[in-house]
């Protein structure tokens, strides 16, 4: 049982791109398909779909990104853990590498990158930051 669910998808995607693979694959979750849009869209991976594995459970395969054979997500680490919850008003949210990387937030309007939660002027939890 996994108790860290976007832990264990950051994990996945580090230890992919280590191993120098173009896909993985992850358990399915609105939570990590929300965060995995949200990588999509800002360019960070080429992209994800959902399918059935030969037991029929919902999975997410992921579609990893390279740049002259170096991995797109040069850093991505995990802010808010289960054991110590990070939370921020954008106001008091920091860029990340001078607004080169992103801060992935899960508002009360969903999961957002930093550079639309400042354009809403929302605040929340901060799950990890991508550079």
């Amino acid at each position: 049982m996994i108790t860290d669910t976007i832990g264990d998808l950051i994990t996945r995607i580090r230890n992919t791109q280590m191993a120098k693979l173009k896909t993985t694959s992850s358990p399915f979750s609105k939570f990590r398909e929300n965060v995995l849009k949200v990588l999509s869209i800002e360019g960070y991976i080429g992209g994800y779909f959902v399918f059935n594995d030969e037991n029929g459970h919902k999975m997410l395969k992921i579609d990893l990104k390279y740049y002259n054979g170096k991995p797109v997500i040069a850093e991505i680490k995990r802010i808010s853990k289960p054991g110590r919850r990070v939370y921020s008003a954008i106001k008091k949210l920091p860029y990340v590498r001078n607004g080169l990387g992103i801060y992935i937030l899960s508002t009360n309007c969903g999961v957002m990158s930093d550079v639309d939660a400042r354009k809403k002027s929302l605040g929340g939890e901060v799950l990890c930051s991508v550079f």
